[in-house]
C-alpha cells in the first residue's frame, strides 16, 4: 500500500523558512544535542552493566573455612559442599546456604542467658523453667533436673530441608526421653548416685531416635546440669545423704588404702613363720632320725652282748643321774650334813676339784 504525502504551499514555506538553529546545527555548529543525548544515554547503560557485570562476577564465588559447609540449591535441589576455601558458583541460579560445624548447646530446664548476679535475692529466680525442669520420679516425688544437649550438624542437606523445625523437634525429643527416663529412677538416685547413669541412657535413647527421624543433627553429648529437690528442706536432707554417702565413701577408700599397706607385711610375716615352721620341722626330724639311728646301734650291741650292753646302760644312767644327788644326814639336835657324791670317772673329778668336802648347815 502506498501512501504519497503532500504539503500545502504554506507547509513548503514553513519547511524552508526554518532556521538551521531551529532545525540542528549545522555541518560547522558546536553539537547536535540529539546526539549528545545518545551518547549520555549509552554511557549511562555501560556504566549499569559495568555495575550489573561487577555484582555478578561477586556473587560468583564464595569462601567455607574449616567450621562452616554449605548447602548450595540450584533451582531449589540442594547439594552439599564441605571443602574449606573458595567454590565458583552460577550467579543468580545458584544460592548458597552456610551451616556451621560446630558443636552447638542446648539447655532444658533453665536459661543459659539469665544474668544470676542481677538477681540474686530473688526468690523466683527465673534461671530456672518450670515447666521443662519439674519432673516426677518412681516413688512419686518432684525433682528439678536442668539438662544440657550438646548436637552437630552431620548431614547438611537433611539439616537444610529441616532447618525451620530441626532444633524444635530436638528439643522435644530431648524432653520426652529424659522425663521417661527420670520416671523410672528413685529421688535419691536422681540426685545423688544415679546422674551417670541416666545421662547415658537418655545419650543412647536420643541419638537413635533423631538419627530414625533423619533431621541432619547427631548427639555428642548429654549432660545433667543441676538436679534437686523443689523444696530447700528436702534439699538439704538430700544434701546430707550425700554428704553421708561421701563420707562412707571416704572411709572405705581408706580402709582399702590400710589393707593395701598391711597385706604385704602381713604376707612377709607369715612366709617368715612357715619359713621357721619348716626348718623346725627338720631340725626334729633329723633329731629323731638320729635316735633311731643310735637306737638301732645300741639294740644291735644289744643283741650281741645282752648282759654287757645293760651293764653299760646303767653305769651310763648313773653318771648323769648321781652327780646332781645331794646326801643329807640330820643327827637329831638340828645340825644338818649334805655330803655330795663322788664322781665316777676322773675327768669328772678333776672338773668339780675341792668342791666336794661337805657343807654345813645350822
Amino acid at each position: 500500500m502506498n501512501m504519497n504525502f503532500r504539503f500545502s504551499g504554506f507547509q513548503r514555506k514553513r519547511w524552508r523558512d526554518v532556521k538551521p538553529e531551529e532545525n540542528g546545527p549545522d555541518e560547522g555548529g558546536k553539537g547536535n544535542p540529539g546526539k549528545t543525548g545518545k551518547k549520555a544515554a549509552k554511557g549511562f547503560v555501560l556504566v549499569l552493566l559495568a555495575v550489573f557485570l561487577a555484582f555478578s562476577a561477586m556473587n560468583s564465588f564464595y569462601t567455607l573455612n574449616e567450621n562452616t559447609m554449605a548447602v548450595v540449591t540450584t533451582f531449589g535441589i540442594p547439594k552439599a559442599v564441605s571443602e574449606a576455601g573458595p567454590h565458583f558458583k552460577l550467579p543468580y541460579i545458584q544460592q548458597v546456604h552456610k551451616i556451621s560445624k560446630n558443636i552447638v548447646g542446648m539447655a532444658i530446664g533453665y536459661d543459659p542467658d539469665y544474668d544470676t548476679a542481677d538477681h540474686a535475692n530473688s526468690e523466683n529466680n527465673p534461671v530456672s523453667v518450670k515447666a521443662e525442669s519439674e519432673m516426677i520420679t518412681k516413688d512419686f516425688n518432684f525433682v528439678n533436673v536442668d539438662f544440657y544437649i550438646e548436637y552437630q550438624v552431620v548431614d547438611p542437606i537433611r539439616y537444610y530441608v529441616n532447618r525451620d523445625t530441626a532444633t524444635e523437634i530436638l528439643k522435644n525429643l530431648a524432653q520426652s526421653y529424659i522425663r521417661d527416663t527420670v520416671g523410672v529412677y528413685n529421688v535419691d538416685d536422681v540426685i545423688t548416685t544415679g546422674k551417670a547413669e541416666i545421662q547415658s541412657k537418655v545419650k543412647e535413647q536420643l541419638s537413635d531416635r533423631v538419627m530414625a527421624e533423619d533431621i541432619g543433627i547427631g548427639i555428642y553429648n548429654v549432660t545433667i546440669q543441676d538436679a534437686q529437690p523443689p523444696t530447700e528442706d528436702v534439699n538439704n536432707a538430700f544434701k546430707a545423704v550425700e554428704d553421708a554417702k561421701q563420707g562412707m565413701d571416704t572411709a572405705v577408700n581408706e580402709a582399702k588404702k590400710y589393707q593395701s599397706e598391711q597385706i604385704p607385711t602381713a604376707n612377709a610375716k607369715a612366709d617368715k613363720v612357715k619359713q621357721d615352721a619348716e626348718a623346725y620341722k627338720q631340725q626334729r626330724i633329723s633329731e629323731a632320725e638320729g635316735q633311731v639311728a643310735r637306737f638301732n646301734e645300741m639294740y644291735a650291741e644289744y643283741e650281741k652282748y645282752p648282759l654287757i650292753t645293760k651293764k653299760r646302760m646303767f653305769y651310763e644312767a648313773m653318771e648323769d643321774v648321781l652327780p646332781s644327788l645331794k646326801v643329807i644326814i640330820d643327827s637329831g639336835d638340828g645340825t644338818e650334813k649334805l655330803l655330795p657324791l663322788e664322781p665316777f670317772s676322773a675327768e669328772e673329778s678333776s672338773l668339780r676339784g675341792t668342791g666336794s668336802q661337805a657343807e654345813t648347815y645350822d
